[in-house]
C-alpha cells in the first residue's frame, strides 16, 4: 500500500495546543464497525455507556520523564538532549542537537554541573549513546532541570506538567505520553470499576519514534522503532479471563494495543513477560486480542493512523476523520478521543 492512501487534510488550527480544562469533557467520536456508524455528539465521560459488565479496559501506566535537557559543551556551545531509551544503568540513547557537533568523547554539562554526560557512541540514525554522571537520584535531577518532551506540533508552553501524564501513570520511562489515557479522571475510573468492568495494566515506555513519519512510498518498507514493555501476571489473568468468558478486551491507546497484539496467541490469550516490541500494524493485519480501541486522532501518513485503519478499515477511518475535521474536533495529543467498537 502507498503512504499517500493514509493522508488527509487538516487545518492547523484544529491541532490542540493545550489540554482541555477537565480531562473527561473532551469530545468523543464513536465508531461501530459492524453498523458502520459514526456518532459525534458525545463527550468522553459517555464512554462508560459503551462498556459492559465483564469487559476489560487495558491501560498503559507508563510515566513520562522530563526527558528534554539543555546543556553546554566544555567549549560553551549550547546543546539539547532528548532522552529516548535507558540502555543500561546510566547509559541512555539520546537525540542530540546540533548532532554534528557531538562526536564520541564529547562532554556536556547540565544544570550548573549537577548532571554531566559523555558521548560513548554514534548509533544508527544519528542518535547518541551517552553516559550520565551525577550525585543523588537521576529522576529527581531530571525533575529539577528537565522539561516535558512535548510533541513537535505543540508550540504552547505546558503550564501544568501533570497534564501530560495520565492519572494512573506509575513507572518512569516514556519520552511521550500514551495520550488516549489523558482523558480519564479518578471519578470516571471509579464509575467504570463500579459497573463491573475490569481494569488491567500494561507498561510500555513510549519512544519519540511514535511521532516519526513514514518516509517510504510503500508502507511495507517502513521500519518500526522498538519499545520496551512488561505485563504482570495479575493483569494477564484479568485479560485472559475476559477472553475466555467471551467478553471484550478494549485497549486504551495504540500502545496498549501493540503490547497485547505482540504477545497474543491465536486465541487472543497473552502471557506475563518483559521484552521489546517493534510490531507494525497496518491494513491486512489480523487482530488476535483486542475487541475495541480508545484512541486520539492521529497524524496523516503515520503508523498510528495505519493501525486504526487496520482495526476499522481505511475508508471508514478516513471518512470519520473527514467528519471530525468538518465538525472541528481537536486533533493529536491534547485533542479529542475516538472509541472504536
Amino acid at each position: 500500500m502507498k503512504v499517500d492512501e493514509f493522508d488527509y487534510e487538516l487545518p492547523e488550527e484544529l491541532i490542540a495546543q493545550t489540554p482541555i480544562k477537565k480531562r473527561d469533557m473532551s469530545r468523543l467520536m464513536v465508531l461501530d464497525r459492524k453498523k458502520q456508524t459514526i456518532e459525534k455528539s458525545k463527550i468522553f465521560s459517555d464512554v462508560i455507556d459503551y462498556l459492559e459488565e465483564g469487559d476489560c479496559l487495558v491501560i498503559n501506566n507508563t510515566k513520562v520523564i522530563p526527558a528534554r535537557l539543555y546543556g553546554k559543551k566544555e567549549t560553551g556551545a549550547n546543546i539539547e538532549f532528548l532522552l529516548l531509551k535507558q540502555l543500561e544503568g546510566d547509559i541512555w540513547e539520546s537525540i542530540v542537537r546540533p548532532g554534528n557537533k557531538l562526536k564520541i568523547g564529547t562532554k556536556v554539562i547540565f544544570g550548573d554541573g549537577i548532571l554531566k554526560a559523555e558521548v560513548l557512541d554514534i548509533l544508527p540514525g544519528g542518535t547518541r549513546k551517552v553516559k550520565f554522571e551525577y550525585k543523588g537520584i537521576f529522576n529527581e535531577i531530571l525533575d529539577k532541570i528537565g522539561l516535558m518532551p512535548l510533541p513537535p506540533y505543540i508550540h504552547e508552553e505546558l503550564r501544568e506538567k501533570d497534564r501530560y501524564q495520565t492519572i494512573y501513570a506509575k513507572y518512569d520511562g516514556s519520552a511521550a505520553a500514551p495520550t488516549a489515557g489523558l482523558h480519564f479522571t479518578e471519578e470516571l475510573m471509579k464509575k467504570i470499576e463500579d459497573k463491573g468492568i475490569k481494569i488491567a495494566k500494561v507498561t510500555l515506555h513510549v519512544g519519540i519514534g511514535t511521532f516519526r513519519p513514514v518516509k517510504e512510498e510503500n508502507i511495507e518498507e517502513h521500519e518500526m522503532h522498538s519499545e520496551h514493555f512488561y505485563v504482570k501476571e495479575e493483569d494477564v489473568k484479568k485479560i485472559n479471563e475476559t477472553k475466555k468468558n467471551g467478553k471484550r478486551v478494549i485497549a486504551v491507546g495504540t500502545t496498549s494495543c501493540r503490547v497485547l497484539e505482540s504477545i497474543a496467541d491465536e486465541n487472543g490469550l497473552i502471557y506475563s513477560c518483559e521484552q521489546d516490541t517493534s510490531i507494525y500494524i497496518y491494513p491486512g493485519y489480523r487482530f488476535k486480542c483486542i475487541d475495541g480501541l480508545i484512541t486520539n486522532f492521529h497524524l496523516p501518513k503515520s503508523t498510528l493512523i495505519m493501525l486504526v485503519s487496520a482495526f476499522a478499515g481505511r475508508e471508514y477511518i478516513l471518512k470519520a476523520y473527514k467528519e471530525a475535521v468538518n465538525d472541528k474536533f481537536r486533533f493529536f495529543s491534547f485533542g479529542d478521543a475516538m472509541l472504536i467498537i
